[in-house]
């Protein structure tokens, strides 16, 4: 079958099409052949080995494979498997590695779930990210109805997502992000859209929730918080990692303005949840550009050139 790899840690350009074998699910896996897969800022990291003394890539040897979440159909179960059917739509991700960028995936079942009923698959592709977004705001901050909340990175992959689920919770929702994504992010349902490039933290008010996907200026957006306000950062500065790790890491125990941060590890639970929002109509997918699979690199320099306005989706099927 077709999949990305990559032999070395480089730029976009590292990236290729090769042959591997088809995987045969084993015992308890599901057989899954992609329709689509998005691109994260995790992969263009991973490419790059920026952050192996971080989180490295799962795989040993080379070549390396590209590819976090997916969706697709069931074509095949291994032995034992419950749940999934052949036929299902599903999507899903892997977890704390890389491989869906290929025509098929052997997967665990926990590792996804039905997707949402009269959303096209490529489309879906760009959602499961949005996981985060439920994990950040309803579980960690625990958002209510009425509070304010500022999403910074908006226009981002996990900020669209954030802003239509911070609507969905009874926020008032504020949006940091690029001057010509200001009409996106009023659209998805904030209440407050302001250009990052000419906002500085001082011009803004307090908040109750802070979601930041950006990764920089940590103390500055802290202050912002309400003495009981909750601020979840999904990104560190890749700039200063150890600074900025250490910064999170004191600052989610010291202080009354803690600053909660996780690594995802996401489950079927939370991609039905998900599922639950995009068919109420609460949440909706943002797609910039579909790449072909061929173009993986070019979806790549898109995504490190800035300004995406929801997700790059990359075609496999």
């Amino acid at each position: 079958m077709r999949a990305a790899l990559f032999d070395r840690y480089g730029p976009p350009d590292v990236l290729y099409v090769g042959t591997v074998p088809r995987p045969v699910p084993s015992p308890g896996e599901v057989l899954v052949r992609v329709h689509a897969t998005s691109v994260n800022g995790g992969e263009l990291a991973g490419r790059a080995g920026r952050v192996r003394l971080v989180t490295g890539l799962a795989q040993r040897g080379w070549p390396k494979r590209m590819g976090l979440d997916f969706a697709g159909e069931v074509v095949a179960l291994g032995a034992g498997t419950s749940g999934p059917k052949v036929g299902d739509r599903v999507w899903g991700v892997l977890g704390r590695t890389f491989g869906s960028d290929a025509e098929y995936l052997a997967v665990r079942p926990r590792r996804l779930s039905l997707a949402p009923k009269g959303l096209d698959l490529v489309e879906a592709a760009a959602l499961p990210v949005g996981m985060t977004a439920i994990t950040a705001l309803r579980d960690k901050a625990r958002l209510r109805p009425g509070e304010r909340l500022l999403v910074r990175g908006g226009s981002g992959g996990v900020g669209v997502v954030a802003v239509q689920l911070g609507r969905a919770l009874g926020a008032h929702v504020t949006a940091l992000a690029g001057a010509r994504n200001l009409g996106l992010v009023r659209d998805l349902g904030a209440d407050e859209a302001h250009d990052y490039a000419t906002t500085a933290p001082a011009d803004l008010e307090p908040f109750d929730v802070i979601l930041d996907t950006v990764g920089t200026e940590h103390p500055a957006y802290r202050r912002l918080l309400t003495p009981s306000g909750r601020m979840v950062a999904i990104a560190f500065d890749l700039s200063r990692p150890a600074a900025s790790l250490g910064y999170l890491a004191a600052s989610a125990v010291h202080g009354r303005r803690r600053v909660r941060a996780f690594s995802g590890n996401p489950d079927h639970r939370l991609l039905a949840d998900l599922a639950r929002y995009v068919e109420d109509g609460a949440i909706r997918p943002v797609v910039d550009t579909v790449f072909p699979l061929d173009d993986l690199a070019g979806a790549h320099r898109a995504l490190e050139a800035g300004g995406v306005r929801g997700k790059f989706v990359v075609r496999i099927a």
